[in-house]
């Protein structure tokens, strides 16, 4: 008897609970959504570390023993740690990084917090890490598209992307993306498809990403 090698169609899940990133473990799932809304005090910090910095580029290579060990993230947004809501700020980015070390047991991971005024991924692709972690404090989120709505050979070239808008799917300021590339074990060729958002352009945003490095 021949054994079939069957891919189950590529699903992405969305909710308003923190536990709905761990459902990104499922086979057919690449990527998954926590529609969270961020405390006012915290998007107001995001807000003014934009308005005195457009320019901001930092990067930061955590390695963990453990998943109960916490991340250092002293230098984090240093600059800024005058602003009302610094410490909340920071503080948040380490409780998603202690979510993301937990959920993939991971013992190292890329930290970057950038400013961008322009999409700096324009164009719809997929990412070559296994997983990444996406959530904007300012600004609009990233765009992603649903596993039918463009054909995966035709990555890069701007006249095969949807133009019904209605095929785009948007994240809002705070939601938190669990994506996986296309390095995820078992995940070639379905990684997820996204771009930066559009609409940004002159718009900054506050963007921090994770990545799984080990």
């Amino acid at each position: 008897m021949l054994a079939l090698n069957i891919k189950h169609a590529v699903q992405q899940v969305i909710g308003e609970r923190a536990d709905v990133l761990a459902q990104v473990l499922r086979e057919q799932v690449n990527l998954a959504v926590w529609q969270r809304q961020l405390p006012v005090h915290i998007t107001d910090c995001a807000a003014n570390v934009v308005a005195h910095d457009r320019t901001l580029a930092e990067s930061i290579t955590l390695e963990l023993s453990d998943a109960d060990e916490q991340p250092d993230l002293t230098g984090l947004l240093a600059r800024y740690s005058h602003l009302p809501g610094h410490e909340a700020l920071v503080g948040d980015v380490r409780s998603l990084i202690s979510a993301f070390v937990c959920l993939v047991d991971a013992k190292r991971i890329g930290v970057r917090m950038r400013v961008l005024d322009k999409a700096m991924c324009p164009r719809f692709h997929v990412d070559h890490v296994p997983l990444r972690l996406i959530t904007c404090y300012a600004g609009l989120g990233s765009e992603w598209l649903s596993e039918d709505a463009m054909d995966r050979r035709l990555l890069g070239q701007p006249a095969a992307e949807p133009v019904d808008d209605g095929l785009i799917n948007r994240a809002q300021t705070g939601h938190v993306l669990l994506a996986k590339g296309e390095r995820w074990v078992g995940n070639e060729g379905q990684g997820l498809i996204h771009r930066s958002p559009q609409a940004s352009n002159g718009v900054p945003r506050l963007l921090l990403t994770l990545d799984w490095l080990a």
